[in-house]
C-alpha cells in the first residue's frame, strides 16, 4: 500500500449493493479540483522492438490537473502537459535519438498535451475519458480507459485520489514514422504504442 493508504467508499455498497454494482460507489464527496502529483505518479509506454520484445519507458516531467464531479462523472475534466525531453527508456543513446526529428523532435515540439473532451462512467470503478492528444504538432482524438483506485488522506493531511489505466495508439498517426527493416523480415520498431497511467492527484485546498 505504500505511504498512502488507499481506501474506497464502501458505505453505499453496504446500504444498497445492487445499485452500487450498476452505478459504482458514491463519490460526491470527491468533487473538486486536483493537481497531479508527479512524484507519486507514472506515465509510461511500451513499444515492440525487433519483432520479439518490448522497450518500455516513461516521461519523468509533466504536470496536470483534474476536475472531478463525483455526482456527475460526465462533468469531469482532465488536462496534461508532458515535457518531451524528460523521456527515459534506461538507455541514454536511445533516449537522445527519441528526442531528435526522427521521433518527437523535442527542440521544435517540447511538449505533449492531452485535454479531455468528454468523460463517462462505464460501470463500477471504471471510467472512459475521451480527449485530444497532441504530439509533434498533430492533434488526434484518443480514448483512455481508467479505473478509480481509491481515495485517501495522506500523512500530511492532503486529500488524494488515484486512477490507473491507459490506451493503445498508432504512433504513425502523429508523424512518428521512423523505422528500419530487419534482415529476417519485419521492422525494428512496432507502430502500436501502449500508454499507461498511474495517477495520484492532490485536491486543491
Amino acid at each position: 500500500m505504500g505511504i498512502f493508504n488507499r481506501s474506497k467508499n464502501t458505505a453505499a455498497a453496504t446500504a444498497a449493493p445492487a445499485a452500487t454494482a450498476a452505478q459504482g460507489p458514491d463519490l460526491a464527496h470527491l468533487t473538486g479540483d486536483y493537481t497531479i502529483d508527479a512524484a507519486h505518479s507514472k506515465i509510461g509506454f511500451a513499444v515492440r522492438h525487433a519483432m520479439v520484445t518490448n522497450v518500455r519507458g516513461e516521461f519523468a516531467e509533466y504536470e496536470g490537473k483534474l476536475h472531478l464531479d463525483g455526482s456527475d462523472p460526465a462533468a469531469s475534466t482532465a488536462e496534461l502537459v508532458i515535457k518531451v525531453a524528460s523521456i527515459s527508456t534506461g538507455q541514454a543513446q536511445r533516449d537522445e535519438h527519441l528526442r531528435t526529428g526522427d521521433f518527437f523532435d523535442a527542440a521544435a515540439h517540447p511538449e505533449i498535451t492531452f485535454k479531455s473532451t468528454t468523460a463517462e462512467q462505464v460501470d463500477g470503478d471504471t471510467y472512459r475519458l475521451h480527449g485530444d492528444l497532441t504530439i509533434k504538432g498533430t492533434t488526434r482524438p484518443v480514448v483512455l480507459d481508467l479505473e478509480f483506485t481509491g481515495s485517501a488522506t495522506d500523512v500530511y493531511g492532503a486529500n488524494r485520489v488515484g486512477f490507473e489505466g491507459g490506451t493503445s495508439v498508432d504512433r504513425t498517426s502523429w508523424g512518428l514514422t521512423y523505422n528500419a527493416a530487419l534482415e529476417t523480415g519485419g521492422v525494428l520498431i512496432g507502430e502500436k504504442v501502449k500508454l499507461t497511467l498511474d495517477i495520484s492527484a492532490v485536491r486543491a485546498s
